[in-house]
């Protein structure tokens, strides 16, 4: 087998849970194949280059092993190799992610409470 739907590949590597939402990100404009948009039936080939956008990641990787099949996680991380410059950007952006959750001391943005509207509103005078 030397070639693969793009969908298929994508969920045999593990990148999406589903085939639907591999399609659904090729539909989206989020998968590259070479430099251009790929469509979900977009074949993929050994030494193709990828750029995969997958919620706040973005892989770029070289295709090794072509298959449809599913198998362990073990398995898929030997069907491509991601690029030293994808693994320092991702490894850079979760530090970034890190430090923001630290500066807002890990609260989460939520409406004030009813002593916090009260200490705003003496603040303000009224």
């Amino acid at each position: 087998m030397n070639r693969v739907r793009m969908d298929k590949w994508l969920w045999a590597a593990r990148f999406f849970k589903t085939r639907a939402l591999a399609g659904l990100s090729c539909d989206m404009g989020r998968i590259e194949c070479n430099g251009q948009m790929a469509k979900a039936s977009r074949e993929v080939r050994l030494g193709d280059m990828l750029l995969v956008r997958n919620g706040e990641s973005e892989f770029e990787l070289e295709v090794l092993i072509v298959s449809d099949t599913r198998g362990s996680g073990a398995i898929a991380q030997t069907m491509f190799r991601e690029t030293e410059a994808s693994k320092a950007r991702r490894q850079k952006a979760a530090e970034q992610r890190k430090a923001m959750h630290e500066f807002d001391g890990g609260r989460e943005a939520a409406k004030p409470s009813k002593r916090d509207r009260r200490d705003i509103n003496k603040l303000r005078g009224r």
